[in-house]
């Protein structure tokens, strides 16, 4: 009798798993959430997973970023002129390690910021949640969150983002060599300030970004459980891919072009490195960068690279989502193992 109702117990357990929203506090979970550092963790993890995958169209979408003349346009004088060309010319250049300039940093920089900015996303939404009347799941409470979980993340790894940069945007011959050498090198030469260029841009498109991200994430689950009514959600891996993958391209249409404003100054004082690729620029900020764009290069200028990524922001954001969804579950199932073997040695134990 009393395995039986342990087993009961185990059932139901498993059930309230599967129904437990896995990114954002769920108020209707209680007893069943992760620790901060299994939250740190599965971010981290998600976030590692997620850079060695999309790194190649990460050097693509920043080589175009950078480069003056249109990569999409007619202009000859351009050293890339679309995706396939940008390719072949990398390939033939500088190899398939190409594809992952810059990736310890850029890797650094993945594990920090999936670590704070998930943690900081559970306990803002948790905080919501106790201390207001708001509901924690609602979509606007997602991109609230998760506007400020970002911009902590981008404040933590803001310097790491500026190396990746840097390395990425180098062609052959390299300025920068190994990690250390950049940083002695931009810190003797440039001053410390430099390792936060582009900080204002960053922190003014982070936050729309990484909220649109949030909410449209959850309102995209919200309408594939409606569309896909299941009790099993046998469809649950499917959904975070999908729904995290459209989430990632609605929040990078809409702030797109600060994100460009971004990289366009965090390689000012870098322009030695830009010289094979064409024309560089010198701007003194960002609105001497907005304008100066917009006059030179056109309303098309604002989003040069923008093909490359969006195929970024689609499959970054759905890996993201699914892996952290995919490493929260098996933390769970883990508690959930040990918490059940508990309860049922102590059933034995005290059975007459």
């Amino acid at each position: 009798m009393g395995s039986l109702v342990l087993y009961i117990l185990r059932k139901k357990e498993l059930t309230l798993d599967r129904s437990r929203r896995m990114v954002g506090y769920d108020p209707g979970s209680e007893g069943y959430h992760l620790s901060t550092t299994e939250v740190a963790v599965a971010g981290s993890l998600s976030g590692l997973v997620t850079r060695a995958f999309i790194s190649p169209l990460d050097v693509i979408k920043i080589r175009f970023q950078l480069q003056i003349e249109d990569p999409n346009g007619h202009d000859k004088s351009g050293k890339y002129r679309g995706i396939l060309q940008a390719v072949r010319l990398i390939l033939k250049e500088e190899g398939l390690a190409g594809f992952w300039k810059g990736h310890i940093p850029a890797q650094l920089l993945s594990v920090c910021y999936g670590a704070v900015q998930f943690v900081s996303f559970e306990a803002l939404t948790k905080t919501v949640h106790t201390s207001t009347s708001l509901d924690a799941c609602a979509p606007a409470v997602h991109f609230l969150c998760g506007g400020l979980a970002a911009c902590s993340a981008t404040l933590a790894v803001q310097p790491l983002d500026t190396l990746r940069t840097r390395f990425a945007a180098q062609g052959e011959p390299k300025v920068y060599k190994t990690l250390r050498q950049a940083i002695v090198t931009m810190y003797t030469t440039e001053g410390a300030f430099t390792f936060y260029r582009g900080l204002c841009p960053t922190l003014l498109a982070v936050f729309p970004y990484a909220g649109l991200q949030f909410s449209s994430f959850n309102l995209l689950q919200r309408i594939w459980s409606w569309l896909f009514p299941s009790n099993h959600n046998q469809r649950d891996n499917l959904k975070s891919l999908l729904c995290g993958s459209g989430a990632g391209v609605i929040s990078k249409t809409v702030t797109y072009p600060l994100d460009l404003f971004k990289k366009r100054l965090q390689v000012g004082g870098f322009e030695q490195a830009r010289a094979a690729f064409g024309e560089v620029r010198t701007y003194q900020g960002l609105v001497d960068c907005a304008c100066r764009m917009q006059k030179e290069e056109g309303f098309k200028g604002l989003f040069k690279g923008l093909s490359p990524s969006l195929m970024k922001a689609a499959v970054s954001t759905g890996l993201t989502f699914f892996c952290y969804e995919m490493f929260c579950s098996m933390f769970w199932s883990i508690k959930k193992n040990k918490s059940f073997s508990k309860k049922e040695y102590l059933g034995d134990v005290r059975q007459p």
